[in-house]
């Protein structure tokens, strides 16, 4: 091996062990400027000898050109949804219908998870190296976000350590944490750019950029909380097993990842969690209950799109109080006017007609009228206008 190339190979080692340090374990052993030294020789070498850079080096992460559409990805193995659950009650009831259907009477140990309220993704890795990426879609069929995932420093482009299966696909959650998505909209605000309504709309819209150098100015990240294809290899037979695996070899993993052995004590994470919500620093809607079992879960089964072993315990919707501070008119794509209602010190610009016009009546003068607003209907946009061209429709 030449010199160039042992340089080159301890480097992206170095960069790789500090970036796994940082997003997955939250324990940085360097400041950010020492990191960004190590990047610049690494770049300075490899612009040296092109011909030895690969694709899996810490620099390569933007470099695609950008697209004029996504390609679609059919997922091996489905990427099914979840049943939600929205009170204690119907958690119980869940929680008996998976006692009855294995015929037991001892509790089921649940894994507690975030449910984060991002974009779902599927990652595929073979022999440790990341070869594609792919949104959910409608389960079946989703686009390739490959050179976009790419971008996000959390998402290690290689995995490390041992025993790493031919063929590993991680699923899990990309999503924007509160500050970067404040950040995003204040520089918005400054040139003129789109302002985001909400966290998970910014997630959504970075990562579906065609362009991954815009995706790359994004603070996004990624918690890994399930897999897909499995070659080659092995994985632990619980669910808690799998994820502790997966951050062994880099993948982040949320620290809020709990064992409950009684639907009490999953009561009781579930109301802890959304005492913390407020602090978590990112959002979330809920939290995500599986049977830890991976032979439990094979046991249970699926329902058509969504499996036996796991729902989704939903928040309540959050509420705010403010005031209308102006109506503003648009014309859409379609030579549309639509009208939106912007709030007072309020994060959102919200279509008119999103509130019942029993709460909110068509009068342009009635712009210090205080609402209390569902959080669910915050950010939709609609259209007033009836499906009449240029007309705005009053009652």
């Amino acid at each position: 091996m030449e010199p160039i190339e042992q340089q080159l190979t301890e480097l992206r080692t170095t960069l790789r062990h500090h970036e796994y340090l940082y997003h997955v374990m939250d324990a940085p052993e360097i400041p950010d400027a020492e990191y960004d030294r190590l990047m610049r020789e690494l770049r300075d070498l490899e612009a040296q000898r092109p011909d030895l850079i690969t694709p899996d080096s810490p620099t390569q992460r933007v470099g695609a050109a950008p697209l004029t559409a996504f390609n679609q990805i059919r997922h091996e193995v489905p990427m099914l949804s979840l049943d939600n659950v929205f009170d204690e009650e119907s958690f119980l009831a869940f929680n008996k219908r998976v006692q009855d259907r294995l015929k037991s009477t001892e509790n089921v140990i649940w894994c507690c998870e975030l449910k984060l309220d991002g974009l779902a993704v599927s990652i595929l890795y073979e022999n440790g190296v990341l070869v594609s990426a792919a949104t959910r879609g409608d389960g079946t069929t989703g686009e390739d976000i490959t050179s976009n995932v790419r971008t996000i420093r959390a998402i290690p482009l290689k995995l490390h350590g041992d025993n790493i299966p031919a063929r590993l696909e991680v699923r899990g959650e990309v999503f924007l944490p509160q500050a970067g998505f404040e950040k995003i909209n204040e520089d918005a605000r400054r040139t003129g750019g789109k302002v985001f309504a909400n966290p998970r709309n910014a997630a959504a819209g970075s990562l579906r950029q065609l362009d991954p150098r815009i995706t790359a100015k994004r603070p996004l990240t990624f918690f890994c909380y399930g897999v897909g294809i499995l070659e080659g290899g092995e994985l632990p037979d619980t669910h808690l097993g799998r994820l502790l695996q997966f951050k062994a070899w880099g993948l982040p993993v949320s620290d809020r990842v709990t064992l409950c052995d009684s639907p009490q004590a999953v009561l009781d994470f579930y109301h802890n969690v959304e005492k913390d919500r407020p602090t978590l620093g990112f959002d979330i809607d809920g939290v995500v209950i599986k049977v830890n079992s991976l032979a439990l879960q094979e046991q249970l089964g699926f329902v058509a799109r969504a499996p036996r072993w796991a729902v989704a315990f939903k928040f309540p919707a959050q509420e705010q109080m403010t005031f209308v501070r102006d109506v503003e008119f648009q014309v859409g794509r379609t030579g549309r006017l639509r009208r939106w209602r912007v709030w007072n010190r309020f994060r959102w610009l919200v279509c008119w007609s999103a509130m019942p016009r029993c709460i909110m009546p068509m009068k342009l003068s009635d712009l210090a009228c205080a609402l209390a607003i569902r959080w669910l209907s915050v950010g939709r946009r609609c259209d007033p206008s009836g499906g009449q061209r240029g007309s705005v429709r009053t009652p």
